[in-house]
């Protein structure tokens, strides 16, 4: 007789018994309800599935857990490629998986969908959820699924049967609609309550750009209207602080077809960011001893064939012939530093050697990846590297690591740490890899610092810790990065002169603190909803006047603030009042300076902010303490090992 333990109990077990007989007599009925599958021995099943024979240990998913989102999500994936295919006939069904926070379906059909399709694929779908279908699978041989989709003329199916390797294959049905599937799903479709089709996009099947375009469906799906009522609100505010529309909306930047994509264009203000970002980072890096370098954005193919990117990277990188020799454009600058520290002979005392540089790369992203700021082909780097000794390295890293809490400090970011071990494609020795893998996991145990391991995601030289910074939505972004290399110094044959007089190889630390500087102001832009903390906006104040009487005051008024080092802007249009201070607001200007004939009588400024609050009339000598104040509190956040201030002036 078999016996599984379930839930603390020993149950004897019948020949054919299904899960849902075993945790119906184990769990209460409400628990039971919210049931959709089950773990046998960690393996996900169908809840309706017999009892595998060599089953020891069996465990509910319950619809609000992890697994058993996923699974409510999939199952909600094959309700809508039904209702699809029930609503548009001619359509070709390709893929649907679960994805964070909801689904998608890839479909090819004729036509583009539109909004009124969704509503009608949403209603459709509602149909088969109030009648309660059972999800059914079965299993089947390979050639024989291949008959069934061929009959219905399904060539995607039929593509991911041809590469499959298994002789049977897994189908699922419910109301008449089959799809190839490995499950598991709910028991029934009327386990779905919560629901919502959310947007369509393109997509090219498989991912590959040289084949058919289809039409991708995504949707959410949670285990209670509550929950979806959040995450609803969630995308709402999303969009609101979506970066590519504050962008143009505040005059930061734009893109041009004519340009082409993932290349930004910066305007007057995002340039003014960007130079304020910049500065920041190369004045907190001259402080902490790195050195300013430049290189060159094209170096010859047999470098980069030398360093690994060519092998290694090359499908990400741009390439030329000038005069019968291939260049490449820099995806990276390490190359070009170490050239820099090749040039002169190097001694111990000389280590370690931090330099600095905002180098631009280009990188060839596909065009369906690209996404305003934060995935683009031309990009700004805050890139170092840090040249030492052995015995250097671990200081190094702990103090790359102090740089960047020092700096999340200053933006107000709570963030996560990573560190990502060995990829399959890679270059260097087993004990290269350990030694690096392991300087940079004491580091963190010194530190006291939490992290996850991410398996198999380093850089192809070396492993990496990423800190992933948490905006304002809770949603992670990468940020800094610590890769610790001891490949490409044997490539470069760099070399330092010892103690000992001998010669001896350094260790090379790659890192970013802010990484891609387009990237960042993305994501400031969206932490912020583009109100910008005053030391980085562009326009710090602007002066209003009621009538055109109050001119003459506004323009030595703003003639002060500027020689105060604020960025000043004077709105003297003939205007209603209301209106400038409303356009000023959503403009995000920290401080509107209103003035009228009381402000011109007393020498005042009358202070409002763009949340609607209000200071009332300040003298323009306090008006100038409270904007520099304001630019100097994030430098004094507790928490912080450092003291500085930055001035307000870019």
């Amino acid at each position: 007789m078999q016996q599984v333990e379930c839930l603390g109990q020993n149950i004897e077990i019948q020949e054919g018994q299904t899960c849902q007989e075993i945790l119906a007599r184990t769990l209460s009925g409400k628990k039971f309800k919210q049931t959709v599958a089950c773990l046998c021995d960690q393996r996900l099943i169908d809840l309706t599935s017999k009892i595998p024979n060599d089953c020891r240990n069996m465990e509910p998913v319950f619809i609000n857990s992890e697994q058993g989102l996923d699974i409510l999500r999939h199952s909600a994936a094959h309700i809508m490629a039904e209702a699809v295919k029930r609503l548009f006939p001619t359509v070709k069904v390709t893929i649907g998986p679960a994805v964070e926070n909801g689904f998608y379906y890839d479909f090819d059909f004729e036509r583009s969908f539109t909004p009124d399709d969704l509503e009608a694929i949403e209603s459709a779908m509602a149909e088969s959820i109030a009648a309660d279908q059972p999800f059914q699978r079965f299993v089947v041989d390979r050639e024989d699924a291949k008959k069934f989709f061929a009959q219905h003329n399904e060539t995607y199916k039929l593509e991911l049967l041809e590469d499959m390797e298994d002789e049977q294959v897994s189908l699922y049905t419910h109301n008449g609609f089959t799809d190839l599937c490995r499950g598991p799903h709910l028991p029934s479709t009327g386990y779905i309550q919560a629901y919502k089709l959310t947007s369509v996009a393109g997509a090219y099947w498989r991912g590959d750009e040289n084949r058919p375009m289809l039409q991708r469906i995504y949707g959410t799906a949670f285990a209670d209207n509550k929950s979806l009522k959040q995450y609803l609100n969630h995308l709402e505010e999303a969009k609101k602080r979506d970066h590519r529309r504050l962008g143009p909306q505040l005059d930061l930047f734009s893109f041009s077809e004519e340009v082409g994509p993932g290349m930004p264009i910066f305007h007057p203000h995002g340039a003014l960011v960007r130079t304020i970002l910049e500065d920041f980072e190369t004045k907190e890096h001259l402080r902490r001893g790195y050195q300013l370098v430049r290189g060159p954005q094209l170096l010859r193919r047999d470098l980069w064939e030398k360093s690994g990117h060519y092998q290694n990277y090359g499908h990400n990188m741009y390439f030329s012939e000038i005069e019968d020799t291939v260049y490449g454009l820099k995806p990276m600058n390490c190359v070009a530093h170490m050239l820099i520290y090749k040039s002169s002979l190097r001694s111990y005392r000389d280590l370690p050697i931090r330099y600095f540089e905002l180098g631009t790369v280009h990188r060839h992203e596909k065009s369906g990846v690209l996404h305003g700021l934060l995935r683009v082909r031309q990009f700004t780097q805050d890139d170092a590297h840090i040249i030492c000794t052995p015995k250097q390295l671990q200081d190094e890293i702990t103090g790359i690591i102090r740089f960047v809490q020092d700096v999340m400090h200053v933006f107000g970011f709570e963030y996560e740490i990573e560190l990502s071990t060995r990829p399959e494609k890679s270059i260097g020795s087993d004990q290269d890899w350990d030694r690096a893998t392991t300087a940079l996991q004491t580091s963190l145990d010194c530190m006291g610092l939490a992290y996850t391991i991410n398996a198999g995601d380093g850089a192809f030289y070396g492993p990496k810790i990423d800190v992933k910074l948490k905006d304002a939505l809770n949603r992670t972004w990468q940020c800094a990065t610590i890769q610790c290399d001891f490949t490409l110094p044997h490539r470069f044959d760099l070399n330092y002169i010892g103690s000992d007089g001998e010669k001896h190889r350094p260790v090379m630390v790659h890192r970013t603190i802010l990484g891609a500087i387009e990237r960042f102001m993305g994501v400031l832009i969206e932490h912020y909803a583009g109100a910008l903390p005053t030391w980085i906006a562009p326009v710090q104040a602007v002066l209003v006047t009621v009538t055109e009487a109050h001119n003459e005051y506004a323009q030595e008024c703003a003639y002060q603030l500027q020689n105060a080092g604020i960025r000043v802007q004077t709105d003297l249009r003939n205007e209603k009042l209301g209106f400038k201070v409303r356009e000023a607001q959503l403009s995000k200007i920290p401080y509107i300076l209103v003035i009228g004939d009381q402000e011109v009588q007393t020498g005042e400024v009358n202070i409002r902010f763009r949340n609607g609050n209000q200071a009332g009339s300040k003298s323009l000598t306090r008006c100038i303490e409270m904007i520099q104040e304001d630019c100097q509190e994030p430098f004094k956040r507790g928490g912080m090992r450092y003291s500085f201030v930055y001035e307000c002036t870019p």
